[in-house]
């Protein structure tokens, strides 16, 4: 089947950046900052947790090596406060133990001073587009929820046996009713998930959300 697909040209998307070097998270700045991205430049972890966040789509881009609060622990933090915006590390110098733990916790890059310019844009881009991703597929879940909370118990068995590709005739059988009866509830199922036919309610409960590879970075 083919998937949703979603146009974001155009979107503004938020950078978070967090580095203790003055000089770096400046350069960090200007440059992202021409390449259209809206920068947030925060000097350490700790002044970033503190500070409204909450900014979609995002990316963050931290310093792993920081005096008071690590990178992995920064995104230790984050896990538990339930926050998922794709991260990006930056060092100079970083053990294995350091790498893996960052990439195992969701971490969507990882780039070692001294790294090119471009490669950077390409990877606040790319993050860009996976929480673009994440939070179109969360709000596709959150409405396919609320049109299933509307459908009756008898009404959620017609459904499921509509998915899985079952005929009027099967599903009486089935649920021990008559064809009539069937029917009706497929009426009022297509009818509250907002759906004109069996096939557009296919689509709606197993759609993949794709994002439209665009140039966030201007």
């Amino acid at each position: 089947m083919t998937p949703t697909t979603l146009d974001f040209s155009g979107t503004e998307a938020s950078v978070f950046l967090i580095e203790d070097d003055r000089e770096l998270r400046s350069d960090i700045e200007h440059l992202l900052c021409s390449a259209q991205f809206k920068v947030y430049p925060f000097s350490n972890p700790k002044e970033f947790l503190n500070a409204n966040t909450s900014s979609i789509p995002a990316v963050i881009v931290s310093d792993m090596r920081m005096p008071e609060m690590s990178g992995v622990e920064l995104q230790a933090e984050l896990l538990k406060q339930g926050r998922t915006t794709p991260i990006i590390f930056i060092s100079g110098q970083s053990s294995d133990h350091q790498i893996i733990s960052a990439f195992k916790e969701g971490a969507v890059d990882f780039l070692l001073k001294p790294f090119s310019w471009k490669a950077l844009q390409n990877a606040v881009t790319k993050a860009i587009e996976r929480d673009i991703l994440q939070m179109k597929t969360i709000a596709h879940k959150k409405l396919l929820n609320q049109k299933l909370a509307m459908l009756t118990l008898r009404e959620h068995q017609v459904f499921d046996l509509l998915l899985a590709g079952c005929k009027n005739q099967e599903i009486a059988e089935k649920l021990h009713l008559s064809t009539p009866t069937v029917k009706q509830h497929k009426s009022s199922v297509l009818d509250k998930m907002n759906v004109k036919s069996v096939s557009e309610l296919f689509t709606l409960a197993t759609t993949k959300i794709e994002v439209v590879s665009s140039d966030l970075s201007g």
